[in-house]
């Protein structure tokens, strides 16, 4: 008869190997979702589009760039390994919208994956899915959570189902001026209008009284369907002078989510981020330990992979409002990997090659914050016409660098024709230092250094609003201060 050490011996035996058969099952399984991208195309252009090449060419992976008529001659068409015209005969966005032709130039060109950029159709489902399709990786979320974050009015459902805050707004895209009318009648003035199948400020319209409902609805809704295809709009309550918050999220195919903490992008003009801070200065830790828990919470929800943004307005009573998700790679992403020493566009090819967050030795507790990082966005506008943008020929141009500086561009060089196709982003000048003093004597420094002749570059604004960054020690920061900048008082 077997004595009971030697049944417990025997069993014991038994765990350790069918534990063994288990992790070779789940490596197996994991292993076999593993996919090496050899050739990534770039569905976009300008600043992201090299971006975006450079990481691949510091991972040994091939590039390509597509382009439109217009821009023949662009910088990102001769900084990839191989181009490709696409919407031929079609207007300049147009061009870039056109996903049969795309797909078609990577089927035919051996394209393993396709990276959206910003913009254009980065938010777009039907793009993911026309990928996953063609058997072309996307790299981004699923079709199914680009379709979820997509829709705002979905993902304020989703927030609010995983306990998140959000403003109050209408539960649908609204089908008429009159559903808009009631809404202001049940919650007041000022209400805004938003697209509820796009962001970046586009289609976007605050309304603080009765008499400019109508034509704020007709120009939210002309903007909306112009940027995005599609002018639906959602209602909601308009919060007055709000810190804009965003918490920078990155999430694998077997479930981890971590943040890569937060930004402060308050500083804007119509809507659109001028000046972006990593971290948020002067904030609350128990308000900062919140948007993170939220931020995750929210990932995790919808089953979140790859990199993304969780914005969120925080009012002048420390209360934080879920806005929108950004499943796609932010135009202020650079801060982040600047404070993080994380390279999100590497991290955003492994995750979609197949590899785990731990993999990668991205494990939360060993993601922390170095100094502070500083995003400016010099702009070809003229603030002689209202900060419209500007278009021509740079003749004289003069970059501020140095010790700290990181320059993000594509056309800042001398000769570079400006299109009036496309956005007005010239370069994206980032500064970083051990605090927000350090960064920001950097950033002003380098602003000052920049000397640009042919096109018109307004720096006021950015200029006075880093100024007064200087000068401040976070504590006495008000942002309602900082919308008194915006004057068009000097050029570069």
């Amino acid at each position: 008869m077997l004595s009971y050490a030697v049944i417990r011996g025997g069993l014991g035996l038994l765990a350790v190997k069918r534990a063994c058969a288990l992790s070779r099952l789940a490596h197996t399984s994991r292993q076999s979702e593993y996919r090496p991208i050899k050739k990534v195309m770039v569905a976009n252009r300008g600043e992201i589009a090299i971006r975006v090449f450079r990481a691949c060419t510091e991972l040994g992976i091939r590039t390509v760039a597509v382009y439109s008529e217009q821009d023949t001659g662009q910088m990102h068409r001769q900084k990839a390994d191989e181009a490709y015209l696409i919407g031929k005969g079609l207007p300049p966005v147009a061009a870039y919208l056109d996903i049969p032709d795309i797909i078609k130039v990577a089927k035919e060109n051996g394209v393993d994956a396709i990276h959206p950029g910003y913009g254009f159709l980065s938010e777009r489902s039907d793009f993911a899915q026309a990928c996953a399709d063609a058997g072309v990786m996307f790299i981004g979320p699923s079709p199914e959570t680009v379709r979820k974050m997509g829709d705002k009015v979905e993902a304020r459902s989703l927030a609010i189902s995983a306990g998140v805050p959000v403003v109050p707004g209408t539960d649908a895209p609204i089908a008429s001026l009159h559903e808009a009318q009631a809404f202001a009648e049940t919650y007041g003035f000022p209400i805004i209008f938003k697209a509820a199948y796009g962001g970046g400020g586009r289609g976007m319209r605050v309304v603080r009284e009765y008499e400019e409902l109508e034509e704020n609805y007709q120009r939210a809704y002309s903007e909306a369907l112009t940027a995005f295809g599609n002018g639906s709009l959602f209602v909601e309550k308009f919060i007055e002078k709000p810190r804009h918050i965003e918490v920078q999220i990155l999430g694998d195919k077997y479930g981890n989510v971590i943040h890569l903490y937060e930004r402060d992008c308050s500083i804007q003009r119509r809507h659109q981020k001028v000046v972006e801070i990593a971290p948020a200065f002067q904030l609350d830790p128990h308000l900062r330990d919140r948007l993170h828990a939220d931020a995750v919470n929210l990932a995790r929800q919808v089953g979140y992979e790859n990199a993304g943004t969780v914005e969120f307005l925080v009012d002048k009573h420390g209360k934080h409002y879920f806005i929108e998700v950004n499943s796609r790679l932010q135009v202020e992403h650079t801060v982040t990997e600047e404070i993080t020493d994380v390279d999100l566009v590497h991290a955003q090819l492994h995750v979609c090659e197949g590899r785990s967050l731990p993999d990668l030795n991205l494990k939360q507790d060993k993601i922390r914050v170095n100094g502070c990082a500083i995003q400016c966005r010099v702009t070809t506008e003229d603030p002689a016409r209202g900060f419209q943008p500007d278009t021509g020929r740079i003749e004289v141009f003069r970059s501020g660098e140095g010790m700290g500086i990181r320059l993000d561009s594509a056309s800042a060089f001398q000769g570079a024709v400006i299109s009036p196709h496309y956005d007005s982003l010239l370069v994206k000048v980032i500064a970083s230092g051990k605090d927000l003093q350090t960064a920001s004597s950097k950033m002003s420094r380098a602003l000052a250094e920049f000397r640009v002749r042919g096109v018109k570059v307004g720096r006021s604004a950015t200029c006075a609003a880093i100024s007064f960054l200087c000068k401040c020690d976070g504590a006495s920061l008000c942002w309602s201060a900082v919308n008194g900048f915006w004057s068009p008082s000097q050029t570069v």
